[in-house]
């Protein structure tokens, strides 16, 4: 029997190490529902480049967050905290129980942790962007660093898209950026299994996967989905991979430079993922490098009471 006191599983970790099967395996066997926590796979048609899990591969376990905006919309941290909490306080109504499954640090920790997040200034955030192209991604990173030094240190110099969203709630707010920063104290109670591999065998695998995307369709899907609806969205198409992919729609990359370009992203994007997730030292790690059913079977024996 599972701990009745931990309402929320939370399976973490880097890309590619197998937390949706996990996710699935846990679920099936305490009858759970999954609630996604991967900010890609919100897009509906944004299934190869995402590795979203086909349905006969979710084995009718219930999936939530997934396939609910449109590759037009702009996903929206603040929109999906409200959306999962309401999901797994569904779950629990239901007398299931609710699995948190995904990459995104920030949407694992805008779900479980309290975190706030102000509202927008269209006006403002276009003046810091148009302020990073004039001085520099790093310059822009000083005045944060000036402003919220504890924002700024969490947040590296080349983001620039999160070091204008700091500056932008600093200056709206007049109080630090805290809803980027992952010590804010947990709101919703749960248990988080994390996934972790030899970085060497990770990075084998995330190549294998990139090569697998594009000649399983990557670029037809882009293409397919550019036909149905004119444009990607800002924060859809910054999705690794669907990039690239749209690098060889509009000219600009070859298959195999877009291959190459998306294996180093998604490396680098592991990379973060691990940093963010070490971060919660109470969050229990498994090695994804083991058969699954070895690690379903580990990772019960620890939730067992």
């Amino acid at each position: 029997m599972l701990r009745p006191h931990v309402p929320v599983i939370a399976v973490v970790g880097p890309t590619a190490t197998g937390k949706s099967e996990l996710g699935v395996g846990i679920a099936g066997l305490m009858g759970g529902e999954i609630v996604n926590a991967d900010a890609m796979q919100l897009y509906r048609g944004m299934d190869i480049g995402t590795a979203k899990m086909s349905a006969a591969e979710r084995r009718g376990i219930p999936h939530h967050q997934i396939d609910v905006l449109d590759v037009t919309d702009e996903a929206s941290v603040a929109a999906y905290q409200r959306a999962a909490r309401a999901d797994l306080a569904a779950v629990a109504a239901r007398g299931s129980r609710g699995l948190l499954v995904g990459g995104s640090g920030l949407y694992v920790d805008a779900v479980l942790n309290d975190l706030d997040f102000p509202g927008t200034d269209p006006a403002l955030r276009a003046e810091l962007t148009a302020r990073a192209g004039a001085i520099g991604p790093r310059a822009l990173h000083a005045e944060l660093a000036a402003e919220d030094p504890a924002a700024a240190s969490a947040i590296e110099p080349a983001n620039t898209r999160r070091v204008v969203r700091a500056l932008e709630v600093v200056r709206l707010t007049g109080r630090p950026f805290q809803a980027r920063l992952p010590s804010d104290p947990a709101l919703v109670p749960a248990v988080r299994v994390g996934l972790r591999l030899d970085r060497a065998v990770l990075d084998d695998r995330i190549a294998a996967r990139a090569r697998r995307m594009f000649t399983g369709g990557l670029v037809e899907e882009v293409e397919a989905l550019l036909a149905a609806h004119g444009r990607l969205s800002r924060t859809a198409a910054r999705a690794v991979g669907y990039a690239q992919a749209l690098g060889v729609v509009e000219g600009r990359l070859t298959v195999e430079e877009a291959v190459t370009s998306t294996i180093l992203a998604t490396r680098q994007l592991a990379r973060r993922q691990e940093k963010w997730f070490r971060r919660d030292r109470a969050t229990m790690w498994f090695d994804a490098g083991a058969a699954g059913a070895d690690i379903l079977h580990a990772v019960l024996r620890t939730l067992a009471p």
